[in-house]
């Protein structure tokens, strides 16, 4: 059986993390009851980017993440506690943020595959447009060296259904706020993003330095549909009317959020 295609949505500007949280326990929701109910439901990906926000997860005690609220938020980020596994990272300007919702079980997909996936995903896309190797690593996520992480993934699987997904760093605006934290209980690594990287072999002599988070959207978009060997198409009103109405209410909160601080406040 042929599955539909992905409706893919590329978000304009940096989203309040709260709500795009629950933006996507209501499109799982929509999803669950769509299938409970045998009605066609589609798999979304949302590629977006969020305001500055520092995130836990599910393999931290109530203890550390309250030390942890109070401070981080005294640099004026946003802070969540999240169901997705891992620990502290950061999300923000810069960097960008995928958020596939998938329903593996019609797939075939073990979460395994899944996430070894996007693994090949972020490992790709910094491979095929910067000759940015991985290094190999124990540790899930996209390192270049022993102890320099440029990507992440942390995903959350209920009813086969996907949340929560992957995460790299484009420009350096995430970095300084990375420094805050020991980013995913890893002590003895440090952040980096496809600019520093470049700023540091030859490649950003060809001009390939003047990078952005918005204008790597469309080659990720393509990679994905590589990787999970699926067609894509602009999520719209004609597609589905319901989870794009969320998605634009989305888009109007982001602007009036209105601007960010852009690094963080160090006292």
């Amino acid at each position: 059986m042929s599955l539909p295609p992905i409706l893919v949505h590329v978000f304009d500007k940096p989203l309040p993390y709260v709500p795009t949280l629950a933006l996507q326990h209501r499109i799982h929701a929509i999803q669950l009851a769509r299938r409970r109910e045998a009605i066609s439901h589609p798999d979304v990906l949302l590629l977006l980017q969020h305001r500055p926000t520092y995130t836990g997860g599910r393999r931290q005690k109530q203890e550390d993440l309250t030390l942890e609220e109070k401070r981080l938020k005294g640099l004026g980020a946003e802070w969540v506690t999240t169901e997705r596994g891992g620990e502290t990272t950061f999300h923000g300007p810069g960097q960008i943020v995928g958020y596939p919702l998938l329903d593996l079980g019609r797939m075939n997909m073990s979460i395994r595959t899944y996430i070894c996936r996007l693994q090949v995903l972020m490992q790709e896309h910094v491979r095929r447009r910067y000759e940015i190797r991985h290094h190999p690593s124990d540790h899930t996520g996209l390192f270049v060296s022993n102890d320099r992480k440029l990507g992440s993934i942390g995903v959350q699987v209920r009813h086969r259904l996907t949340t929560h997904g992957f995460a790299f760093n484009v420009t350096n605006e995430p970095l300084s706020w990375f420094n805050q934290v020991v980013a995913c209980g890893l002590a003895d690594v440090r952040a980096t993003g496809i600019q520093e990287q470049l700023a540091l072999s030859a490649a950003h002599l060809a001009g390939r330095d003047q990078i952005t988070a918005a204008g790597e959207m469309p080659s990720l978009v393509e990679l994905f549909k590589e990787v999970m060997n699926r067609e894509a198409v602009a999520l719209g009103e004609n597609n589905d009317s319901e989870i794009f109405g969320l998605v634009d209410e989305l888009e109007k909160q982001a602007v009036a959020a209105g601007n960010w601080p852009l690094v963080p406040k160090i006292s």
